[in-house]
């Protein structure tokens, strides 16, 4: 199935309900950082429970958690009046100008 990113955030802002809590980009930010740590935690189990084996059922779990995360990304991307495709190709071309000048390793922004 062929489904764009700016059409996944059009869609998913019709299900974009917050609720009265200062500016509309805190709710988002919020729920970005609990769904990440959900799939967090899910890898973490994994790895404590099963020695890093991940079933097919951790898998399809995992799926939907990453689907929250995209969601709230997505209305994050919104209410900075971005789109997730121009996030996602100037992410791309930032990595590749690391890679291209081997400086996909190390940390800070400007490398």
């Amino acid at each position: 199935m062929d489904y764009s990113l700016d059409q996944y955030q059009k869609d998913s802002r019709k299900t974009a309900i917050y609720p009265e809590i200062g500016d509309k980009i805190i709710y988002p930010t919020l729920g970005l950082a609990g769904e990440t740590g959900e799939v967090v935690d899910k890898i973490k189990k994994i790895f404590r429970d099963k020695k890093g084996v991940i079933s097919d059922e951790d898998k399809d779990s995992i799926k939907k958690e990453l689907g929250d995360v995209l969601w709230y990304l997505s209305q994050i991307t919104t209410e900075l009046g971005l789109n997730l495709s121009e996030v996602a190709k100037g992410n791309i071309d930032k990595l590749m100008a690391r890679m291209e000048n081997n400086t996909l390793q190390g940390s800070g922004d400007n490398r």
